[in-house]
C-alpha cells in the first residue's frame, strides 16, 4: 500500500480518543506482566488479557487480523521468538525465559498499541542488558518524535542506540502510524538515514517498536505462519508504544 496516503492527522479530540485506548492497553499489560511466573501457560496470559479488555467494553484487533486469522488478543513471545507468537496451553514459562507482550486495545473506535519484554524471574546479565538496550532504543525514537524531524531520523535512533551496542535490529518488521487502523501510514523501519523520510507534522500518531536481536539480523517464520524468530536461535526482545507528535514535546500514548 501507499503509506503517504494512509497517513492521518488526528485532532486534539481524537488524540485524547487514543489517549484512552492507550491508557486500557497498558491496563491490559500490567494484568499481564504480573502473571509472568514459572509454569503459566501462555493461553492463560492471553485469557488474563481478554478478561481486561472485556471490563472496559474493548477489543483486541488482533484477534481474526491477517491470514491465516491470529487466534488470541495478545502476542507472547519467548526467547528467540521476535513478534507474534500464539499463546497456548502447552506453552508453559520457564524460569528464566524472556517474554514479549504485544497487545492492540480498540475502544471508542480507535486503537492502542504497545508491548514489553520482561524476565521470568531471574534472568542472565545478558539477557537484562538486551531488555535494557531494546527499551533505550524505545525512547531514542520517541525523543525524536519532534516537528521538523523526519521518519528516517527516527528509524535512524534506533538503529544507532542497538547496533552500538553490538545487537541488531530487524528488517522485515518496522513500526508504523496507527489510528482507526492498526496499521496506517507512515512506515517507520528500525533503521533508516537521518534527515530522509516523511517529515512529522502535529496530530501524526505512530506506533514504535523496536525489535532487537543479539546474534543477527535474520529472522525466519514458524510452521504456524505466525510466530517470528531469529534464523540463529539467539534472542530478541521487543518494546513498542503509539507515540503523537505535538507543537511540544512527544505524547505517549500507551502509559498508565
Amino acid at each position: 500500500m501507499s503509506w503517504e496516503r494512509q497517513i492521518h492527522v488526528k485532532s486534539p479530540a481524537e488524540l485524547e480518543r487514543m489517549r484512552e485506548a492507550g491508557k486500557i492497553n497498558a491496563t491490559v499489560l500490567a494484568a499481564v506482566k504480573a502473571l509472568l511466573q514459572p509454569g503459566v501457560a501462555t493461553a492463560d496470559l492471553n485469557a488474563a488479557a481478554e478478561d481486561v479488555l472485556r471490563e472496559h467494553g474493548c477489543i483486541s484487533p488482533f484477534k481474526g487480523y491477517g491470514y491465516p486469522p491470529f487466534p488470541a488478543s495478545i502476542t507472547v513471545s519467548i526467547n528467540q521468538e521476535l513478534v507474534h507468537g500464539i499463546p497456548s496451553k502447552k506453552r508453559k514459562l520457564n524460569a528464566g525465559d524472556i517474554v514479549s507482550i504485544d497487545c492492540g486495545t480498540v475502544f471508542n473506535g480507535f486503537v492502542g498499541d504497545s508491548a514489553f519484554t520482561a524476565g521470568v524471574g531471574e534472568i542472565p546479565s545478558q539477557a537484562q542488558e538486551l531488555l535494557e538496550v531494546t527499551e533505550g532504543a524505545l525512547q531514542a525514537a520517541i525523543d525524536k518524535m519532534r516537528p521538523g524531524n523526519r521518519t528516517g531520523d527516527v528509524s535512524a535512533a534506533i538503529q544507532q542506540f542497538v547496533e552500538s551496542r553490538g545487537y541488531f535490529v530487524t528488517r522485515e518488521y518496522t513500526g508504523h502510524g496507527v489510528g482507526r487502523q492498526m496499521h496506517e501510514g507512515p512506515q517507520v523501519p528500525n533503521y533508516g538515514v537521518a534527515g530522509r523520510g516523511l517529515p512529522l507534522r502535529p496530530g501524526m500518531t505512530i506506533a514504535l517498536e523496536p525489535m532487537v536481536l543479539a546474534g543477527t539480523a535474520a529472522t525466519r517464520v514458524l510452521s504456524d505462519q505466525w510466530t517470528v524468530v531469529s534464523a540463529d536461535g539467539s534472542l530478541t526482545a521487543h518494546f513498542e508504544h503509539s507515540v503523537a507528535v505535538t507543537e511540544g514535546d512527544p505524547l505517549v500514548l500507551t502509559v498508565l
